[in-house]
């Protein structure tokens, strides 16, 4: 026997399930969902600029003893919209766009930590007026 044979993992159901789902998917996000359509106007144009995330996940099994097979899998993503591109006059610029929620999260969080550093001291322990003899 050689040292340069090489074994070949048989193909399974969960991985052409999972390659059905990076197909799907990946035809969805793609540069377009990232970089939106540019518009036009007075002589600005604009393209919208986001932040595509997905993931999947797919598997298989079988339990010969119990006659019992499965398979698998499920993907999930989001777009996010971060901002945009301007551009105009031969320059271009980014802008980020201002979530309002992160805002008032940001404002919450500042203020709760300017109470907790600027509190009082609680004062010390209080003797009950027992005298010890």
């Amino acid at each position: 026997m050689s040292g340069n044979a090489t074994t070949t993992t048989p193909p399974r159901r969960g991985d052409a399930l999972l390659a059905t789902l990076a197909d799907r998917m990946g035809a969805r996000l793609g540069t377009s969902t990232v970089f939106g359509a540019p518009v036009e106007r007075d002589g600005v144009t604009v393209v919208p600029v986001a932040v595509a995330r997905f993931g999947m996940g797919a598997g298989s099994g079988s339990d010969p003893a119990k006659h019992q097979e499965g398979e698998g899998g499920g993907g999930a993503g989001s777009v996010t919209p971060i901002g945009y591109i301007e551009l105009k006059d031969g320059r271009s610029r980014y802008v980020p766009a201002i979530h309002p929620a992160r805002m008032v999260a940001l404002f919450v969080a500042a203020a709760l930590a300017t109470l907790l550093i600027l509190r009082p001291e609680p004062p010390g322990p209080r003797s009950r007026g027992f005298i010890r003899r």
